[in-house]
């Protein structure tokens, strides 16, 4: 990946006074039970990944698994224990205090579970404070926050302080004060996990509608499988400090890497889930398809019906028209009630 914009070379983040010692004497061959007999607590093991710019990479896990951990390790809250971090190809770890907090304040958005608004002030002052600490004028600072009040949806209550809000408000105020600062990257630490269910579906269609809109380069953590299917681009699915499996939702769930990726799927609607092009065949013979097409990017569910119609394949074209697949109605009935891959 060419056009990385955070990269990470077999970081390993471990906790306990042995911590450096045990690691080189285990030649990265990291045992997390091992350790633990030893003293320590094994956070992140040997992750190596990069993120594109503009790509949402969702790292999900149960609690414990070090999604958190690995978050704070590249965005150098947590020092990592070894291995590299790039950050735009400048190696995060040998940045000193004050170029750590140039970068921090000019390139990085972070939003975590707890909404931490000030509470003697109000929405406008929330989204305005950090740009104020950047040294920016109140007069331009108030307008940035302005925006943001609209871009998240908030007008009319930029003048109300955090306790006249709803969690879900406040939240949407925290994404705004991040986003205030224009950052490059975004991290975002299961910012949704403390809302309702429903109010969390709103602010899941509120990112995807902001993402489309700002195109910013995202790690977003999770423990929500489903969240993390809406949300991704690519998803890393972490036990016990290790990424089991980082791939595409459709071949996440189509091919599961491990027996502990397969638990998570299981339970997973693929025509839900699964694009139309994930589960097309190659085109054989253009002159023996069915009359309908359908765009490879279409969601199975959305189109199944009108498929399911139909005795011959169907075409499948992508964004210039062209014909780049077929899918069978048979097809369609074995993804979605048999049968473990495509």
């Amino acid at each position: 990946m060419t056009n990385a914009v955070i990269k990470c070379e077999s970081v390993y983040k471990i906790f306990g006074t042995n911590a450096k010692k045990m690691l080189q004497e285990a030649n990265g061959n990291v045992d997390a039970k091992t350790f633990q007999e030893n003293g320590c607590i094994v956070g992140v093991n040997n992750a190596s990944f990069e993120v594109a710019k503009g790509e949402m990479l969702v790292v999900m896990g149960l609690s414990g698994s070090g999604k958190s951990t690995l978050l704070r390790c590249i965005s150098r809250l947590t020092d990592a224990t070894d291995g590299k971090i790039f950050i735009e190809g400048q190696d995060l770890l040998s940045l000193k205090n004050k170029e750590l907090i140039e970068l921090r304040r000019n390139k990085m958005g972070m939003v975590f579970q707890s909404f931490a608004l000030l509470p003697h002030k109000t929405v406008l002052e929330n989204i305005a404070f950090p740009l104020q600490i950047k040294g920016i004028k109140t007069e331009d600072s108030i307008n940035k926050a302005m925006d943001m009040v609209k871009l998240v949806g908030l007008d009319g209550r930029e003048n109300y302080f955090p306790r006249e809000l709803s969690g879900g408000q406040q939240q949407r105020v925290g994404i705004a004060r991040s986003l205030a600062v224009e950052p490059d990257i975004w991290f975002l630490d299961e910012p949704f996990s403390a809302l309702d269910p429903l109010i969390r579906k709103e602010m899941q269609d509120e990112f995807l509608r902001l993402q489309g809109v700002l195109k910013k380069t995202i790690m977003f953590i999770t423990h929500d499988f489903d969240e993390a299917l809406r949300l991704a681009d690519r998803i890393a699915i972490m036990k016990d400090g290790i990424i089991e499996q980082l791939d595409t939702p459709a071949k996440i769930v189509l091919n599961p890497a491990t027996e502990y990726v397969k638990k998570f799927t299981e339970e997973v609607p693929r025509e839900k889930v699964l694009k139309i092009e994930a589960v097309m065949d190659p085109v054989d013979d253009v002159k023996n398809l069915s009359d309908l097409k359908v765009s490879k990017n279409e969601i199975i569910e959305n189109v199944a019906e009108k498929i399911l119609t139909q005795e011959k394949s169907v075409a499948v074209i992508d964004e210039n028209n062209k014909i780049v697949g077929t899918v069978h109605p048979s097809k369609i009935i074995h993804t979605v009630f048999g049968g473990e891959k495509k």
